[in-house]
């Protein structure tokens, strides 16, 4: 492993998804590969709530959404368009129904391994925006519901290394409902954080 990586308790996170989706900017997100570890620094999040008309449970738990009504902690994992996958975090209590989107993170180890499952793309878009990020880490259905916070799985959560920066704060991105609610949080200036460049200052 390239990095001291060490696994985020169940007990560490904010119990708030609010405060849980900001708490994860500098948290590290771990993916075990063909006997390597690809991941990095997650550097851009959206919280999603249970009383939140763009939130996938807003009207109740179904086969789709069941992991966002789980424990804190665990994946849920969903297809958009057809072809691309978005990765959450479990963020409320049991049968709450809230989730935090992984929008971006900046890669750290396993950068080759990344490029080969984004071939032709830019390197700066390596893991810019949630669909690419789960293309670099191989982040499928497969992996919804499973626990984050235990070091020998198949994906999971670890503590960050190097300090923060500024953590700004918006509204989402490419949503219509509740598009003015400031739920994104986002490490300021990282080139890597996703949408244009304004929403990156």
């Amino acid at each position: 492993m390239p990095l001291p990586l060490t696994p985020l308790s169940r007990g560490s996170l904010p119990p708030d998804p609010i405060a849980l989706a900001r708490w994860l900017i500098g948290k590290r997100v771990v993916r075990p590969l063909d006997g390597a570890h690809v991941g990095g620094r997650i550097v851009e999040t959206e919280a999603y709530l249970d009383d939140d008309p763009a939130s996938h449970s807003f009207r109740g738990q179904n086969l789709r959404n069941r992991s966002m009504f789980g424990v804190r902690g665990n994946a849920y994992v969903y297809r958009i368009y057809g072809m691309w996958f978005c990765f959450n975090v479990s963020a409320g209590a049991p049968r709450e129904g809230a989730a935090v989107l992984i929008r971006a993170i900046e890669p750290e180890f396993g950068l080759d391994a990344m490029a080969a499952r984004r071939r032709g793309g830019d390197p700066r878009d390596l893991t810019r925006g949630p669909g690419r990020l789960c293309a670099a880490l191989a982040i499928d259905l497969q992996l919804d519901g499973i626990d984050l916070c235990r070091a020998n799985g198949a994906l999971w959560l670890a503590e960050g290394g190097a300090p923060i920066g500024p953590i700004g704060t918006s509204p989402r991105i490419g949503i219509t409902k509740a598009a003015d609610a400031p739920l994104r949080f986002y490490e300021r200036g990282n080139p890597r954080v996703s949408g244009p460049k304004s929403a990156r200052t």
